[in-house]
């Protein structure tokens, strides 16, 4: 789990993003236009950076597909301490 957290969230252009989503979701589940909104992100990158999560285990999706929220996985939480390290080193001071 934590060479797929660090691929996904550091290892790609699109990492940085992937973690606003993933700190986004972690902070209150949402679905993928609440997301879009509030990261000020396009809706389809925002589905893109959910299926990117989701196929990595990182998220998983929770109601019927319209209307599905999406969280962090167990998996993830059990791993938060290299979510913290690697979003620590993708801020900026």
């Amino acid at each position: 789990m934590e060479a797929a957290l660090w691929y996904v969230l550091s290892g790609t252009r699109g990492g940085p993003n992937r973690a606003r989503v993933l700190r986004a979701v972690d902070e209150r589940p949402r679905n993928p236009n609440q997301l879009a909104e509030a990261l000020d992100l396009n809706y389809d990158t925002v589905r893109h950076h959910l299926d990117v999560l989701a196929e990595n285990d990182v998220v998983q999706s929770s109601g019927d597909e319209y209307g599905a929220v999406y969280l962090p996985t167990d998996r993830a939480r059990e791993h938060w301490d290299v979510v913290e390290e690697i979003t620590s080193g993708l801020e900026q001071p």
